[in-house]
């Protein structure tokens, strides 16, 4: 027998060029609508997103935008804060004629950016003592949670507040602070309006901690991170011999979907030809501590972290590599040559990896494309020096599969479960909108076919994806297509109620056999370091073909 022929891998840029978000850029900064909200304040540009049509505000069809093909961002989104009058400004308008834009305030507050950070941390050195401890090198200033501190006004309003870590370079530093004035390891708030640190008597603001006890390595203090919407979206192509066995289009994550990002975020994927999913990617993903000592947190999946990886950039935010990336699961250090999505092949599979930061988070998204047709999305989950995460905590990672078996429609799911006294395998077709559990004892997976053909996909739960407890919500959601559903709506916060993932709401009753299906898919992480247990740190279910 011959040996197989090598497989061959394609990656092109797609999508806005650098000269194109330039020119949006330069568009935003003189437009007169925006001028108009920020003539005369102290504000910063916090992001420039690319969106497509799916991810404009404000669209509700069920199936009137997808496109049988990829199709590059047709729509920008530039969030602006405005300290002056604390408040947020948007502009969205046409990529191709940013010029005819339209501009709003809100009222929400979106997730700072890297420039943010620093701004909040030159208001750090603005405090004599804080400062004096970070010129000596006795602490240095690192990205904690949350993120954001809520600072209420009597209108309701939030005065907004970022927090900044402020960690001691050694364990037990010389010299001590005088007469213990400032603790070493504490995070302050930077009131961003007022431009005041606000020092807590516990260390740290509500739901978080800053003590002597210190887990997980140190972060690299000067390691910069991926902006919001920077560029990075790639045709990608795998052909052995003169088959093409994969096609799909990749966005790397600071270019990723959803109002918290979706990491690497995979569309338009064919198999040998036939089309298994419109869009696969993470829009949610949280975490709560055991007696809520920190948290809970909804986190965010933008924030590229530095990786190891070996190669040619081949892409905006892609590197092909020659040996396999390495992230902080394996090297245990936060430090590494890339940000971006590392490409590569390893024996039979095409893999993308990326890191990514939450504060202290770091999180890993992996995709990994067999040649038999086999999808294995994969999370991992790791942090870098804190006191939070020395507590038993659970992560819960959501999975939103866009299947368009063949097309956009003309789907239907049946739920599989294997019989405990006769071994055979009971087939259910699912009519009609559900949430699910994963029954392992039952083998319970889920197979989406196309109605006319036969084809489809089976999606099997990983071993160690483990279940739902009442903050996880659930397993699994079986759904019509709607192009206003690619996440709950939610951004960051540290409300329990606001932190879960809000699936329920789109459990409408709709009729799915025969339409246009997309499969929600919850994997539940047990961190605990006090365990001793050699845990498996990264989760995921196969997306196995049948046939095809």
């Amino acid at each position: 027998m011959g040996l197989r022929p090598e497989l061959i891998l394609e990656v092109v840029p797609f999508g806005p060029d650098q000269e194109t978000i330039h020119q949006i850029r330069s568009v935003c900064e003189h437009h007169p609508s925006i001028q108009s909200f920020l003539r005369g304040t102290r504000h910063l540009l916090l992001s420039l997103e690319m969106l497509d049509s799916e991810d404009i505000p404000g669209n509700t069809s069920i199936n009137g935008l997808k496109t049988s093909q990829p199709t590059p961002p047709s729509n920008f989104l530039a969030t602006y804060y405005d300290y002056t009058n604390n408040r947020t400004v948007i502009a969205t308008g046409p990529i191709h004629a940013p010029g005819h834009l339209t501009v709003s305030q809100l009222d929400t507050q979106p997730l700072p950016s890297i420039e943010e950070f620093q701004l909040a941390v030159d208001i750090v050195h603005e405090h004599p003592e804080l400062d004096r401890l970070i010129r000596e090198n006795i602490v240095h200033p690192y990205r904690a949670m949350p993120a954001l501190i809520d600072t209420v006004l009597p209108d309701g309003r939030n005065e907004r507040t970022l927090a900044v870590g402020l960690l001691p370079v050694e364990e037990d530093p010389e010299p001590k602070t005088p007469n213990n004035e400032v603790p070493l390891h504490q995070i302050v708030g930077v009131n961003m309006i007022r431009r005041e640190v606000i020092l807590y008597e516990t260390g740290a603001p509500p739901f978080s901690t800053a003590s002597d006890q210190i887990c997980e390595p140190p972060p690299d203090a000067n390691q910069p991170t991926a902006r919001r919407g920077t560029l990075g979206q790639a045709q990608v192509s795998v052909t052995q011999g003169n088959i093409e066995v994969w096609s799909f289009l990749a966005v790397r994550p600071a270019a990723s979907s959803g109002i918290v990002g979706s990491g690497i975020e995979i569309r338009d994927v064919l198999y040998r030809g036939k089309k298994v999913l419109s869009r696969a990617h993470v829009p949610i993903l949280n975490v709560r501590y055991v007696n809520d000592v920190c948290g809970p947190f909804r986190d965010w999946q933008w924030q590229e972290g530095r990786i190891e990886a070996i190669g040619t950039d081949i892409a905006p935010g892609f590197r092909r590599c020659t040996t396999p990336a390495r992230t902080i699961l394996d090297t245990g250090s936060d430090t590494g040559n890339y940000l971006g999505v590392a490409i590569y092949v390893d024996g039979e599979e095409t893999v993308l990896v990326s890191e990514m930061e939450a504060s202290w988070y770091r999180y890993i998204s992996e995709w990994r494309f067999h040649n038999d047709g086999t999808i294995r999305p994969r999370f991992g989950f790791s942090a870098v020096a804190n006191s939070c995460t020395c507590n038993p905590h659970i992560h819960h990672v959501y999975w939103r599969f866009d299947f368009d078996i063949r097309e956009a429609g003309n789907n239907f799911i049946q739920e599989i479960n294997d019989q405990l006294t006769t071994g055979n395998s009971f087939f259910q077709t699912i009519n009609y909108e559900s949430r699910r559990l994963r029954y392992a004892y039952r083998n319970r997976r889920w197979l989406i076919s196309n109605k006319t053909t036969g084809e489809g996909y089976t999606l099997i739960p990983g071993k160690n994806d483990g279940n739902a407890d009442s903050f996880g919500v659930g397993d699994v959601w079986l759904l019509r297509y709607r192009s206003s559903e690619l996440d709950d709506g939610q951004g960051f916060t540290t409300d329990i109620n606001k932190a879960k993932a809000n699936l329920d709401k789109f459990l409408n009753g709709e009729y799915i056999n025969g339409r246009d299906i997309v499969v929600w898919y919850s994997a539940h992480f047990t961190h605990d370091e006090s365990s001793g247990e050699d845990v498996v740190h990264v989760l995921g279910p196969e997306l196995k073909p049948r046939n095809w």
